[in-house]
Formats: C-alpha cells, sequence, structure tokens
C-alpha cells in the first residue's frame, strides 16, 4: 500500500482539480504567458526521431549538409499524434492551395456557453451512434483523404503558417508491433511513416498514439469510464491543462480514424464532460465548409482546439488549432495546425483509392 501523498494521482481527482480551475476564470486572469517552449520542442524532438525509406541515416545526412539544425528549422508543427517525416515536410506546395494566415480577433468565440455546448454534443454522440460504419480488418487500411497544413517554428518560439495541401493517408490496422505505422501521398511523392526505434524494438503496436479500429472498439462505451482512461492514457507537455491534452486527443482519433459507432458515441459524449468546452454558431473548415463548431482554449498557454461539423447532418468536417493571445509564438489568431476531411474509407492495400481495386 502506498504511503500517504506518494503513487499516482487519482484520474478523478484530476478531473476535479480542472473542474475547479474553470470556476477560477471568474478570478481576475494571470500574467500573460507565451505559448511554453516546451510544446514546440516536443513536436520537433518527436519529429526529429521519424525517417522514411529515402531518408539516409545521420552519417549520410551530415555528409550532404543537412545538420539536425537545418532539418529542424523546417519542420511542421502537427497534431501531437500525427508525427509527419521530415521529407515529407520539406516537399513543395505542388498541390498547394491557400495559404494558411490568421484568423481574426473574432474567430471562435462566437460561443453560447458550456451547457449549449453539452447540448450540441449529446446530439452528436446520437448521431454517431446511429451512424453505420463497415468493421476495418486487421489487414486492411485506413484511407484519408485531407488538406492539412501546420506552421513551421523557429528555434526562438516563433510559428509560420504553412500553405494548405491536399494529402492522402493510408493508415495501419495491423494490432502491431509495426515498424510502418502509414504511408502519405503529397505534392506527388509516395512517402512513408516509420519511427526510429531503439535496436531490437519490434515496432510501435496499436494504441492511443496509433489507434486502429480494433483498439478503438476495445475502449469503454460509458462516456464516464472512456474519460477516465483517455486521461489516464493521453500525456501533456509542459504548461499544458490536462483536460486540454485529452480534449486534443480526442480530435486525433476523429480525424485520422474508422470506428465503431459506439466508440464515436462514447468520445463525443467524454467530450461533453470536459469543463471549458464551447459551442461555436458559425465555423469554418479548412476547405471553406461552414457549419457549427466546439471550441476548448487552454488559457494556461492561450491555444484553442475548434471542432468542425456540418450544421445539418453533424458529420465531422476537421480541426483547426491557433493563438489566442499575441505571443512570441505569434499574433492571436495565427493558425498552427488544421485540417479538413475530404474522404474517409477502408481499402486493402497502401496507394489504394476507394472504388479503385488497383493502385
Amino acid at each position: 500500500m502506498n504511503a500517504a501523498g506518494s503513487g499516482p494521482r487519482p484520474i478523478r481527482a484530476e478531473r476535479e482539480e480542472e473542474a475547479h480551475e474553470e470556476l477560477t476564470r471568474l478570478l481576475p486572469p494571470p500574467p500573460e504567458r507565451d505559448l511554453p517552449s516546451g510544446r514546440h520542442s516536443h513536436h520537433k524532438d518527436r519529429l526529429m526521431q521519424l525517417i522514411d525509406d529515402d531518408q539516409s541515416r545521420t552519417s549520410s545526412g551530415q555528409a550532404s549538409g543537412d545538420t539536425p539544425q537545418t532539418r529542424q528549422r523546417r519542420l511542421r508543427l502537427p497534431r501531437p499524434a500525427l508525427w509527419m517525416p521530415a521529407a515529407a515536410l520539406a516537399l513543395a506546395g505542388a498541390l498547394t492551395v491557400g495559404l494558411v494566415t490568421t484568423m481574426d480577433s473574432g474567430y471562435g468565440v462566437e460561443e453560447s456557453g458550456g451547457d449549449s455546448a453539452v447540448v450540441l454534443l449529446d446530439r452528436i454522440a446520437e448521431v454517431a451512434a446511429k451512424t453505420e460504419a463497415t468493421p476495418v480488418r486487421d489487414d486492411q487500411l485506413v484511407y484519408v483523404r485531407s488538406l492539412d497544413a501546420g506552421a513551421e517554428c523557429q528555434e526562438d518560439g516563433s510559428c509560420e503558417p504553412e500553405r494548405l495541401s491536399e494529402r492522402e493517408a493510408w493508415w495501419s490496422q495491423e494490432p502491431g508491433p509495426v515498424r510502418k505505422l502509414a504511408e502519405f501521398y503529397e505534392n506527388g511523392d509516395y512517402v512513408p511513416l516509420r519511427e526510429l526505434l531503439p535496436p531490437g524494438s519490434p515496432g510501435t503496436p496499436a494504441g492511443v498514439d496509433r489507434p486502429t479500429y480494433q483498439w478503438l472498439a476495445s475502449l469503454p462505451t460509458d462516456p464516464d469510464e472512456l474519460l477516465d482512461e483517455l486521461y489516464r492514457l493521453t500525456k501533456t507537455v509542459k504548461g499544458e491543462e490536462k483536460a486540454q491534452a485529452v480534449f486534443d486527443k480526442i480530435g486525433e482519433l476523429l480525424n485520422t480514424s474508422v470506428m465503431p459507432p459506439r466508440t464515436a458515441a462514447a468520445l463525443y459524449g467524454a467530450a461533453a464532460k470536459i469543463p471549458g468546452v464551447e459551442r461555436v454558431e458559425d465555423a469554418v473548415d479548412p476547405a471553406g465548409r461552414h457549419g457549427v463548431g466546439i471550441i476548448r482554449v487552454d488559457k494556461r498557454v492561450s491555444w484553442a482546439t475548434e471542432w468542425i461539423f456540418d450544421r445539418d447532418t453533424l458529420t465531422y468536417l476537421g480541426e483547426r488549432s491557433y493563438l489566442t493571445k499575441d505571443s512570441q509564438t505569434g499574433k492571436k489568431g495565427t493558425v498552427l495546425e488544421e485540417t479538413a476531411i475530404l474522404k474517409r474509407a477502408i481499402v486493402d492495400d497502401y496507394r489504394q483509392r476507394p472504388g479503385s481495386t488497383t493502385k
């Protein structure tokens, strides 16, 4: 038995603390803080561990003059669980369709209150529970076509938004461990996503950072139990609210996965229980589609994440994260990452597209 004050903190205690912090928002705000550099370095360090088939090891990279410092300057800031290989991030913009800049100062703040957000999420959960979904076999792949953009972050912590580009992704559904996590097609090139692992490591298993259909199906379908599990599985970076990390994690699962209807409904039900969620009456995804949104702002780091849904069908369209205050990272409204889901399907092979039996 652990001594008093030792051992891991109970998950419900963390959630109660987040709820308490929500109440303190009524008090005068603390002095403004920049988005902590730890968040950016966390992404950069992780990205630097990724390699693709065409990228040589460190020795050949140094021989060509591509040092860790020069590679770091051109890395994109992605979603925490959607790590793009460095080679893909350096590709030119052949499929570029627009430039991400900043949202105006009022973007994403037409909120109707937490109760309204809960009502909306409950409605979305009901729709998700009734939506038919074909189970995905372990030997199949989840295909996602999307518009995506990130932000290129410099060593001083400042970030510049990048151009939107169309991307196709094929996500492995093998329970693992696997070394090839996915394959991307962007700007005319196919780029496999592989994680650089220690010698002898068998690879990355299915889990919260590599969510397969079968893993998602194994999650609790009770929203309270699922939220407890996500609090346990989700890691934070320095300065980040735990509730924000969990909210962002749910968004990642919605972006890259095909899942059972009951799991999707439970995720939305869990999101409704996270303190600080708000409704946005007019949200626009990166493809220009108008809908209704759910937003949460991490007031510690002045970072907002917004999910966009079709106003009529309540279908998930995409998400966007941006700054809510001026800081060293960028101006208020600077978009740090965004995605719009254009197509999602199940295919049998890498490079196979929906409706085609060939690659």
